[in-house]
């Protein structure tokens, strides 16, 4: 069962960085584009299980920061769920992933990523990041 706090399910992503841009994913059934991010996986840092799911939802792997780029809430399903957010620079970005088929995957500079992101908060997020970063 995923970890929970005052009826929050945790969970945790990253800001995959390449050559000063971002990669980014659909979601499975809104198709908005997202990072990727997931539950925090027992046994796994949340900056871990944050790399794990680049992995997995956009074939990304990398060198994942453990200092947080930041926080934001989102509800779905009458779920309220708390995302921390992680830096992951690039190294390697796979031709084949496990969700190849399921997601589309897009590289994109940092103001066309907060045109493209639903999120307000995820937003800013990336906004902060990308203005203090680099």
């Amino acid at each position: 069962m995923a970890e929970r706090s005052k009826g929050i399910f945790k969970q945790s992503g990253v800001i995959p960085v390449l050559d000063n841009r971002l990669v980014l994913i659909t979601s499975r059934k809104s198709e908005r584009w997202i990072i990727p991010k997931g539950y925090v996986e027992k046994g796994l840092s949340p900056a871990e299980s944050a790399a794990k799911e680049a992995f997995e939802e956009a074939g990304l792997i990398g060198v994942v920061h453990h200092k947080e780029a930041g926080q934001y809430r989102y509800s779905k399903f009458g779920k309220h769920f708390s995302v921390q957010v992680y830096p992951l620079f690039i190294e390697t970005m796979l031709d084949e992933w496990d969700e190849m088929h399921d997601r589309q995957r897009k590289l994109v500079t940092p103001s066309e990523a907060i045109e493209m992101v639903y999120h307000e908060e995820l937003k800013q997020i990336i906004a902060d990041f990308f203005l203090n970063n680099l």
